[in-house]
């Protein structure tokens, strides 16, 4: 009892740091012995994906049905803010490119795979997921869908009694403190994450493309400590690293480890909520945005698209180089609804260029060789985001409505109601 009090006292960050490094420790040292704790990982990438999608159902409909009329919300900014990050992610990588052009060693391994033939095909996907069978939808982690029929049942849940809102605002409280059961568990998960990527992917793969690696980690830490913390103080116009900060080591260190901005649903609700967010707003761009916001998926197309052309001594004029930025964002917006998700949107971006189906193929094998790292920097770059400018729109609201922000005492995560605002 004595150890499991002193282990609650550390916070949820430094209690990460450490299953981190014992993971690394013991995949080291003991690696057949540590390869029985890579359940732990399973375990918990699981159960945020089990719990998430009733997460985001239960919550979106309470919210709305609970919305009283007149109340205004911040959803047009959010959406504005998700495609121009996605878009300025998309031009960094595209100049990065240009400046640092990386070819590549094209490689076979993806001739099975069948990636969408157009822009049209990938915005048909993601609309057609909008009308999903609800409990397909569930079932499938569809949450253009989910939050399509949970928006349905809000409204027309909003002239029910107070009685049945009263139970759904129950089931929504309930649901949110399995999630932070499930959160708890976080450290444990970590440790058997890093001990099954590096007992079973190792680094010895990834030596050979190097460059690439670097061009594309080097874009997406470029994104998310030049370029979004430039997008919050043009809205906030104060400092952005203690709000940009928080959300990397709060949301974007579980991305980096699960790899799915699904399962990180649950990590960034509970994040929006210690931050004293607007439920009504962030049950809502959250999911939302990891469907949509897709700036690290943005980076991966643009910079493989042009190590391909590179590669095959394609000559690149300005337009074209500014029509791919436009058309990396549109694709990575459409990623989430694509089997294979950005990679296999890279054939498409190709295509631009004219580069035939199959030398396109095997750029996407190259990507799968990276995944290990390019994913998870990736993941981490978009979850951390959906909270960044979900916070940054809510910010820019109340600024406007008169109301003194304090960002340093805001990010005192610890006691937000106290802190977050002094008029």
């Amino acid at each position: 009892m004595k150890l499991l009090k002193m282990w609650n006292r550390i916070s949820l960050v430094k209690q990460i740091a450490i299953g981190l490094i014992l993971g690394v420790i013991l995949a080291v040292s003991v690696p057949e012995t540590a390869k029985s704790l890579t359940i732990l990982g399973s375990l918990f990438v699981g159960a945020l994906k089990g719990i998430a999608p009733v997460l985001v159902l239960i919550l979106v409909m309470a919210s709305i049905a609970q919305h009283k009329k007149g109340q205004q919300t911040n959803m047009k900014s959010i959406v504005f803010l998700y495609v121009l990050g996605t878009f300025f992610a998309g031009l960094i990588a595209v100049i990065a490119s240009f400046i640092f052009p990386v070819n590549i060693a094209l490689t076979q391994g993806a001739e099975d795979l069948a990636a969408p033939g157009s822009v049209v095909e990938v915005l048909k996907t993601l609309v057609l997921n909008v009308v999903d069978n609800p409990v397909n939808a569930i079932a499938n982690a569809n949450y253009i869908g989910i939050l399509a029929w949970a928006i349905v049942l809000g409204l027309a849940l909003r002239s029910a009694s107070d009685t049945t809102k009263t139970i759904l605002t129950n089931f929504s409280d309930a649901v949110a403190k399995m999630v932070g059961w499930v959160i708890k568990l976080a450290p444990f998960g970590i440790m058997g994450l890093v001990i099954e990527s590096i007992t079973t992917n190792g680094l010895s793969s990834l030596l050979s493309y190097g460059k690439l690696l670097g061009l594309l980690i080097g874009c997406m830490l470029l994104v998310a400590l030049v370029i979004n913390p430039l997008i919050v103080f043009i809205n906030i116009r104060q400092n952005p690293y203690p709000l940009v900060f928080t959300c990397l080591k709060e949301s974007g260190i579980t991305a980096f480890f699960t790899r799915s901005s699904a399962a990180n649903i649950p990590v960034n609700m509970k994040l929006s909520e210690k931050l004293g967010l607007d439920k009504d707003t962030y049950s809502v761009s959250i999911p939302l945005g990891a469907t949509v916001n897709m700036a690290g998926a943005a980076v991966t197309i643009s910079v493989l698209t042009l190590a391909a052309v590179h590669t095959l001594g394609i000559q690149v004029d300005i337009p074209t180089a500014i029509l791919l930025s436009i058309l990396a964002a549109v694709c990575a917006c459409g990623a989430s609804g694509v089997a294979g998700g950005s990679l296999l949107l890279i054939p498409l971006a190709c295509s631009l260029f004219g580069i035939p189906a199959d030398v396109a193929m095997q750029v996407v094998a190259v990507g799968f060789i990276i995944g290990v790292l390019q994913d998870s920097f990736e993941t981490a770059l978009n979850s951390s985001t959906d909270v960044l400018f979900t916070a940054t729109a809510e910010y820019k609201k109340r600024l406007k409505e008169g109301e003194k922000v304090n960002i340093k005492k805001a990010f005192d995560i610890k006691k937000p109601s106290k802190n977050l605002v002094n008029s």
